[in-house]
């Protein structure tokens, strides 16, 4: 099985395990708004003991469970709310009340239960999310309102009635935010499963026009080979020389159904690099070669597939046949311009060393499409390894 160093336990593409990572650091970096009460807390010369325990507490308790929502809500799992959903919840609402009363201005602390309501509609079911922000946004601008009669403070410079909202908008604002992120990730993993698919669809109907095409072919070669047979028959004892002419037609019939049916097979077999990739890494390791392949081999345009698959059989004969190698490295690297290839193993002998016919035939094949081949010995220090190259242009 190929082993991809990359990506070896991802099921996606480069391009969209980066797209993962911006998504999930994008939504994460957000939980870190919960920190800037702490900023007040610091600023604050009384520091009572409960605001700065209420503080700490409600902080962390923000920024872990929302970092585990948007891990859960990234991972399809979204089956909530659950019991912990709503439990987080109500205590950073708690945390909000608590500041409204207490704080002159608690308007950071919206942040709380805003950020946590974005990650707990990002683990609800689509059609629940819009009820589901909904019903927090109003359990959050009912604990303003339940706590702007009890505050203890002067709220120096107007009273702030419009607290009794704020924790709703803020509310709306980040199931807002986080859905729309969601929603674009959740379109690039439908693009990309349809692309599969349509690989896989595109082998399907190579395979039935495979199929097709030997059926054709070994059909129409074996009718005429037998009503020749059957001819033949009958005329031995009769007409020997009409019989042995007859022979000779079915043995020509045979070389030339044997012909077609290996120039379909090559075409068919032939345009595959991950079948060629797979049979290398599937040999190299039955004699004991620990091989690595980088790089992707759908990357790799149609026009040079066949190409780059005969220097990986030629590559890997070489490896078998002439060399101690412990450990093979296939790379495979396509450009704007350029399509390369490197097949780099160790434990290298005289004969490997010295290129073959075999080397030379391939050069000649890559020279055809503009490319070259070269096969080099690559000292690094004490280690010296064999690097057999070829690269080729990109035609758009």
């Amino acid at each position: 099985m190929l082993r991809e160093v990359s990506d070896a336990n991802s099921e996606f593409g480069t391009g969209l395990r980066r797209l993962h990572k911006y998504t999930w650091w994008s939504l994460v970096l957000l939980s870190y708004l919960a920190l800037i009460p702490w900023l007040q807390l610091a600023a604050d010369t009384e520091r009572r003991v409960p605001l700065v325990v209420v503080t700490i507490g409600a902080g962390l308790l923000t920024i872990v469970q929302r970092t585990r929502f948007v891990n859960d809500g990234l991972r399809h799992g979204r089956r909530g709310p659950t019991v912990e959903h709503g439990v987080t919840f109500v205590l950073t609402v708690a945390a909000w009340g608590y500041a409204t009363v207490v704080q002159p201005n608690p308007t950071a602390w919206a942040f709380l239960p805003g950020l946590t309501a974005g990650g707990v509609v990002l683990n609800t079911p689509k059609g629940r999310r819009r009820p589901t922000a909904f019903v927090m946004a109003v359990v959050a601008a009912g604990a303003g309102l339940v706590a702007i009669p009890l505050r203890d403070v002067e709220p120096g410079g107007g009273f702030p009635w419009f607290m009794a909202v704020l924790a709703a908008g803020f509310v709306l604002c980040f199931a807002a935010l986080d859905l729309t992120q969601i929603w674009f990730w959740d379109m690039v993993v439908q693009i990309d499963k349809s692309r599969e698919l349509a690989e896989e669809l595109a082998v399907a109907r190579e395979r039935l026009r495979f199929a097709a095409d030997l059926h054709d072919i070994q059909g129409h070669h074996l009718q005429a080979i037998m009503l020749k047979g059957e001819l033949t028959e009958r005329l031995i004892g009769r007409d020997d020389d009409a019989a042995r002419a007859q022979a000779a037609e079915l043995t020509e019939l045979a070389r030339t159904a044997m012909t077609d049916t290996r120039r379909v097979v090559h075409g068919y077999r032939g345009t595959d690099l991950r079948r060629e990739l797979a049979n290398a890494v599937e040999l190299l390791g039955a004699a004991g070669i620990d091989t690595e392949v980088r790089g992707d081999a759908r990357h790799v345009p149609p026009p040079l597939q066949e190409l780059f698959g005969a220097l990986i059989r030629e590559g890997t004969t070489n490896i078998l046949r002439h060399s101690d190698a412990t450990r093979c490295v296939v790379v495979l690297r396509v450009d704007s311009t350029t399509a390369h290839i490197r097949l780099v193993n160790d434990g290298i002998t005289p004969r490997q060393a010295t290129p073959g016919s075999g080397i030379a035939g391939l050069r000649e094949r890559f020279a055809t499409l503009g490319g070259d081949v070269r096969g080099r010995v690559i000292e690094d220090g004490g280690d010296a390894t064999f690097e057999l190259g070829g690269h080729a242009p990109v035609r758009r």
